[in-house]
């Protein structure tokens, strides 16, 4: 995701939904059966939430939630016919709980006879959509810049050494007269990164910004 860099600008880590999963609870023999999927935009959430009601379409109740950008600056819940505010708002607020973005989930309720109450209900679409986020895999997000770095031979030793001591990984290498290669790192890291390659190599080192973004760290 290209974000527009501006000096002195944060970018806050963020997770985000990379594979669904599926839990589910009994509770007084109401089956709950949470799905996730993650979501991108308002359209996939909502195609998805379709998709869930088709698949379960003889179950009482298929009520949702979903939460799209980086900031959670779209949100949407469904009660789906069960009393206001028992079962999308506790579904929404657990994924923001979680910190999870770009996720939509569906809980499908198959009834067992016995009313659970208003807070019985809040409990149980909460404990379905945690059982469904403990099945599903989730990533952080973390804002970086891209570097391309020139060095001579003499150089890259002393590069290689302090990039595995960050943890960082050297992408498309060209060995030629000279050696090049990319880099992306941690908006945290990138400005004393590259106080430390120049100091390392004696200056003999050149880095280029590409741009800065959103990777999966």
């Amino acid at each position: 995701m290209e974000q527009g860099k501006q000096a002195g600008q944060v970018f806050l880590p963020y997770k985000i939904l990379k594979a669904g999963g599926s839990g589910e609870i009994v509770e007084k023999k109401s089956r709950f059966i949470a799905t996730l999927s993650p979501a991108a935009s308002e359209e996939e959430a909502a195609a998805f939430i379709e998709t869930m009601k088709k698949k379960y379409w003889d179950a009482r109740h298929n009520c949702s939630a979903f939460v799209i950008g980086e900031r959670a600056g779209l949100t949407r819940c469904s009660d789906d016919g069960e009393p206001a505010g028992t079962a999308g708002k506790p579904m929404l607020e657990t994924l923001l709980a979680c910190g999870v973005r770009n996720a939509a989930v569906v809980v499908t309720r198959y009834f067992g006879g016995t009313l659970l109450g208003t807070g019985g209900l809040v409990r149980a679409y909460t404990q379905a959509v945690q059982a469904g986020l403990e099945a599903s895999q989730i990533v952080t997000m973390e804002y970086g810049t891209e570097f391309r770095i020139r060095t001579d031979y003499s150089g890259i030793g002393r590069i290689q050494y302090i990039l595995g001591q960050m943890g960082l990984e050297i992408a498309e290498p060209e060995y030629a007269q000279d050696v090049r290669f990319k880099l992306l790192v941690p908006q945290r890291d990138a400005p004393g990164l590259r106080k430390e390659l120049t100091e390392a190599t004696a200056g003999r080192v050149k880095i280029e910004e590409i741009g800065s973004y959103y990777f999966q760290h």
